[in-house]
């Protein structure tokens, strides 16, 4: 294992005979396995992995805590839960090596997270210093990101924050993301810019490095991650985890900002102690 910190902050691990979520979008036809994604770490020099839970596999945690308690030094777990899950239950996951739940909102009906059914259930993640991860497109995030900011927990912005592929950095609702800069409380991740890409993909390069240099004139390292998006699921005629790593670069051309991307930022909010 390399002895420099760096953290992947968003991949996946699946088999594809797992039970699917009724509700889902895509099913996987092929296995996405710890092994393989801790061979990549290596390969890549990352002394650190975050698993987030697919949304085809909806609520059901169990392969994704099965790995992460095969490795607890060096994984941590996003999960998918009901906001009906107790103190007590959160808890459970805690011990397990879980820093985070994810709401994937791709296709789905908003939830009005400024309910007290949603207002409670942050505040039980605020307890344990989670995080909620939103994963939605730009145009919604805004509403999203205030309600959940009303309970004080830390919320984390998947994939650049689902800008327009049309618009860009011009979006609106990104141009919304960026203002919330300001609370200290919102991460974004730059991750996966070809599910924000229009059609030729690889025509949208200069989009992403656009979208990721305005994020980073607005929240700074201290509050940009970098996630692999490993195994690139409906992507992967087009995307490698080591053309995942390189677009950093392009995306942040400053040395010491990608250290702290990939280093300190990464550590603090998902909870990674370093050194051993």
């Amino acid at each position: 294992m390399t002895a420099t910190l760096s953290v992947d902050t968003h991949a996946h691990v699946f088999l594809r005979q797992m039970p699917l979520a009724a509700a889902r979008r895509y099913a996987p036809d092929f296995d996405a396995t710890p092994g393989e994604y801790l061979d990549l770490l290596d390969m890549h020099a990352h002394s650190h992995g975050v698993l987030v839970q697919p949304s085809f596999l909806g609520c059901d945690n169990s392969y994704l805590l099965s790995v992460l308690r095969q490795h607890p030094r060096r994984l941590r777990g996003v999960v998918v839960l009901e906001p009906t899950a107790t103190e007590a239950e959160l808890a459970a996951l805690a011990a397990q090596g879980v820093v985070g739940v994810r709401l994937n909102l791709v296709g789905l009906p908003l939830p009005d997270l400024r309910q007290p059914s949603w207002q409670a259930f942050l505040a039980r993640i605020r307890a344990l210093d989670w995080h909620l991860e939103l994963h939605r497109r730009a145009a919604d995030l805004s509403a999203l990101i205030t309600a959940a900011a009303a309970s004080g927990c830390r919320v984390v912005i998947d994939h650049f924050g689902r800008p327009d592929a049309g618009l860009g950095g011009k979006d609106p609702g990104f141009a919304a993301l960026l203002r919330h800069a300001d609370a200290g409380r919102v991460w974004v991740k730059l991750s996966a810019a070809y599910r924000n890409a229009g059609d030729p993909p690889q025509a949208d390069a200069a989009a992403a490095r656009d979208c990721a240099r305005q994020l980073l004139a607005a929240f700074g390292p201290q509050r940009l991650v970098w996630g692999s998006d490993w195994p690139h699921t409906q992507h992967q005629h087009l995307a490698s985890y080591g053309a995942s790593l390189a677009a950093l670069g392009d995306w942040v051309p400053d040395a010491a900002q990608r250290q702290q991307i990939l280093g300190a930022t990464a550590a603090e909010l998902f909870r990674i102690p370093f050194p051993y």
